[in-house]
This record gives C-alpha cells, sequence and structure tokens, in this order.
C-alpha cells in the first residue's frame, strides 16, 4: 500500500485456525453470569487452591507467580445453588470423536460427584466433543451407572447421544445446561 510521501507499507493477513470457538469454560462461564443475573441460579467456578512460593515483585501491578505448586487435589469445576439444592459438576473437553476417555477425570473428582448424589445434591458431567462441537450433560446416575456396569477405559459418544443430553449452543444463555435438570422440590 502506498501512502502519501512516499511512504510504503506491506501488511501480510496470517489465518489461524486455533481457538474459533470459544471453550467449554468460557461457555459456561458466560451461561452461569447470565444465571446470576437473571436470579435463576448462582454457580460459580470453583479456584484451583495453590501455595505460591516465588514470585517476582518488580512493582505492584506488575507482580508475576514465578511458582507454585497445588496445595490439595481440586474437586470438580463449578459449583451453587439451584431451586434450593446444591449443584457441583465438572466439565471437560475431549479431542476425541468417538469416546470420552475416563482417564480425563480424577478418581478423587468421581469420588466427590458421589458423595454430593448421596447427600442428596445435583451432580453431573458436562461434555464436550470438540470435534463436532457437540456439548452434552451426562447426569450423575447416568455417570455411575455406566462405571458400574462396563470395564471400559473411556465413555462412548454414543453412550452421551442415547443416555445423555445434547446441550444446544445459544446466544444467552450460551449453553443452557439448567434446562436439561429436573429438581423435585421437597415442600
Amino acid at each position: 500500500m502506498k501512502y502519501p510521501n512516499g511512504i510504503q507499507k506491506t501488511f501480510q493477513s496470517t489465518i489461524t485456525y486455533g481457538n474459533r470457538g470459544m471453550t467449554l469454560e468460557e461457555d459456561l462461564n458466560l451461561t452461569n453470569e447470565y444465571y446470576r443475573e437473571e436470579d435463576i441460579a448462582i454457580i460459580y467456578k470453583k479456584p484451583t487452591p495453590i501455595t505460591i512460593y516465588k514470585v517476582d515483585y518488580p512493582s505492584r501491578k506488575e507482580a508475576v507467580i514465578k511458582e507454585a505448586r497445588f496445595k490439595t487435589p481440586s474437586t470438580t469445576d463449578y459449583n451453587g445453588i439451584y431451586h434450593g439444592k446444591y449443584i457441583d459438576f465438572e466439565a471437560k473437553e475431549t479431542k476425541d470423536k468417538t469416546s470420552f476417555p475416563l482417564s480425563n477425570i480424577h478418581p478423587h473428582q468421581i469420588e466427590h460427584l458421589r458423595r454430593i448424589i448421596e447427600h442428596g445434591g445435583i451432580g453431573f458431567l458436562i461434555v464436550r466433543f470438540t470435534s463436532t462441537n457437540e456439548t452434552y450433560l451426562l447426569e450423575g446416575k447416568d455417570f455411575f451407572h455406566f462405571l458400574s456396569n462396563e470395564k471400559r477405559k473411556s465413555i462412548p459418544k454414543h453412550y452421551f447421544e442415547e443416555v445423555g443430553k445434547l446441550i444446544p449452543l445459544g446466544f444467552r444463555p450460551r449453553l443452557d445446561y439448567l434446562k436439561m435438570i429436573e429438581v423435585k422440590n421437597e415442600k
């Protein structure tokens, strides 16, 4: 391109295909913000507990954590309250086209979900298959039924399609997962 005074600039367009869509976490955070704004539910992403060992502290505004370690294994990703019930769930993404590897969920997270359900809370998984951009909610009872009855190291995608609930992408809310949950009011 030629500018006045003989200045020439060349522009090079680079097309990148990474991060074309939002991540599951971004979608869920926007959804939970919508739920709070509309007074539908109070659900937050849980922070991961860490211990900080080394900080580069040139100034207050420019502090950078250089070394940190996890304090304890975290439980699940999100928790809150919906229709008077405690809600707790894990959100995962997989690039696998045909199944969700169980190695993506740690044993302490499975045990945590089991205990939530045993104590009357609402527990489930939200899994996104990134290759097809499909997001499913798998209720805790169905997740534990699979674990009890199958010896596989992954949950086949067809199990999500048959037993889980497909969460369509929307604008507001982005992923209306609460629409998929039945809450029995005990009054």
